[in-house]
């Protein structure tokens, strides 16, 4: 896979600033809204309840996010690159407290889901410029470092976003699960100073509009089109009609940008077999976690005893064994090569996701806890070293495209899964109930099957990065 353009010792660098600890924390409190997220889950209840909804009906509460956080997100940051990172996360921070404010507000479903569409975009202000800001901090030799502190921060929000929300929801509600994020990001807005305002490399007036257009709708119109394809069957044919749309968006944009003086996208990075491959493979690797937070949470009611901060703990330690496992990857990638600790991470993931597979009424939470943390510490290692062969192939000038397609790779993988696996466990269950299978059984069955095919991804995760890190490593030998 190609690497990055040569850099000057002045721009290698790592800015100055007397408070480097307590700036990174403060950044690290901005970036933690966006994560944080995962507290809205655990108040879907109290919202379908307030509102009077059938449950079906919750799943526009993350699409409305999701569309509106991915498609501008590689635009976000290219905006960053030009204008300046620091410049576009306050932005996003200012924003993102207005629309914590309003969803807490909301009168009805409806609005809801309108501050829902702005939340997304201020999260994708946010998130497209967080990782070049963090590796910013840290000179370019310990840029893997730096990708592991911001893979901590990550985890750690994403882990405690579940046990803060069914606090605040137990006495405030679910407004609470939005409000209580805006002090965190103010905070963060009104104490953070100093934050790199310049891009990282030639200053560039001009923005590709046209580009950030077209590829803002194809994304948007591509996971709208993933979501609505399961309803195929009952005869919902939107995705009859988003797919070619949102194909045809996609398709101009590839070639908009290949004429573009000022792309969004460098669209010769995807060229790379190497480049294109580990982009693939970060995808399936969030495709086939996800299935932990889809199937699992439904488990622990079903086949456990625990009691809901208990299982919520259980639930968390997921995310516990990534942010243990984020500083470690840093130093491993730096000891070892990213390409090798991309696949190792795989593989660690493949193995946690088969042992929950393995999951039986009566297995002991602490076994399900370990399984867990397993599982996420692969993640966690697989993660750091996928952004640092991102950031390696990418100039310094568009560092924040190259965050921002970190955060994308994610998106897509969640909203694959969450159409995919939904339709995968369904179908199965179904089918062994129609054999005379009481529901507990086929529950399981269908737990089981949707598992072992996920562990079966993660090992496709760590071939399909294997090959061209293997190509990079020969590479990169010295004559």
């Amino acid at each position: 896979m190609s690497q990055a353009v040569s850099t000057s010792p002045a721009t290698m660098r790592a800015p100055a600033t007397a408070w480097p600890r307590l700036r990174l924390v403060l950044l690290g409190l901005g970036i933690s809204v966006v994560p944080l997220d995962t507290a809205v889950n655990i108040a879907f209840p109290d919202i379908t309840g307030r509102f009077g909804l059938p449950i079906p009906m919750i799943q526009w509460v993350i699409i409305c996010y999701v569309l509106t956080n991915a498609g501008p997100l590689l635009a976000f940051g290219r905006v960053g690159d030009i204008w300046g990172h620091g410049r576009v996360f306050r932005i996003g921070l200012g924003w993102s407290v207005a629309a914590f404010l309003l969803c807490a507000a909301a009168p009805s479903f409806g609005w809801l889901l309108l501050f829902r569409v702005l939340q997304g975009f201020g999260a994708a202000l946010v998130i497209s410029c967080a990782p070049a800001l963090v590796t910013a901090l840290y000179s370019e030799a310990r840029r893997s470092h730096a990708l592991g502190v911001f893979t901590l921060i990550f985890a750690i929000s994403s882990a405690l976003g579940p046990l803060i929300g069914g606090a605040l929801v137990a006495r405030w509600g679910w407004p609470a699960v939005f409000w209580f994020r805006a002090p965190i990001a103010l905070t963060s807005l009104l104490c953070l100073r100093g934050l790199p305002s310049a891009p990282a490399g030639p200053r560039e007036h001009q923005f590709d509009l046209l580009g950030a257009v077209l590829l803002a709708g194809g994304m948007a119109g591509s996971l709208l089109a993933i979501n609505a394809a399961p309803r195929l069957a009952q005869g919902d044919y939107l995705a009859v009609v988003l797919i070619p749309a949102a194909l045809l968006c996609l398709i101009v944009f590839v070639w908009w940008e290949g004429r573009s003086a000022q792309p969004v996208v460098r669209v010769q990075l995807f060229r790379d077999p190497g480049f294109s491959a580990v982009n693939l493979a970060s995808c399936l690797m969030y495709l086939v976690t996800f299935s932990v937070m889809l199937f699992a949470p439904y488990f622990f009611p079903r086949f456990t005893t625990l009691p809901l901060p208990l299982a919520g703990l259980v639930l968390a330690a997921g995310f516990i064994g990534m942010a243990l496992a984020s500083p470690v990857a840093g130093w491993l990638v730096q000891r070892f090569g990213a390409a090798r600790v991309a696949p190792a991470g795989a593989l660690a993931t493949a193995a946690g996701l088969a042992l929950v597979g393995a999951w039986r009424p009566g297995t002991p939470a602490l076994v399900m806890a370990l399984d867990l943390a397993l599982q996420g510490a692969g993640a966690g290692l697989f993660q750091v070293a996928y952004m640092e062969l991102v950031m390696a192939a990418t100039p310094l000038a568009h560092r924040g495209v190259a965050g921002s397609l970190s955060m994308l790779t994610r998106t897509i993988g969640v909203v694959c899964a969450a159409a995919g696996l939904t339709l995968g466990f369904q179908t199965v269950q179904g089918s062994v109930l129609a054999t005379g299978s009481n529901t507990a059984d086929a529950f399981l069955a269908a737990f089981r099957l949707m598992f072992w095919l996920c562990a079966a991804g993660a090992v496709a995760t760590a071939a399909i990065v294997l090959v061209p890190g293997r190509q990079s490593r020969e590479s990169n030998v010295s004559p």
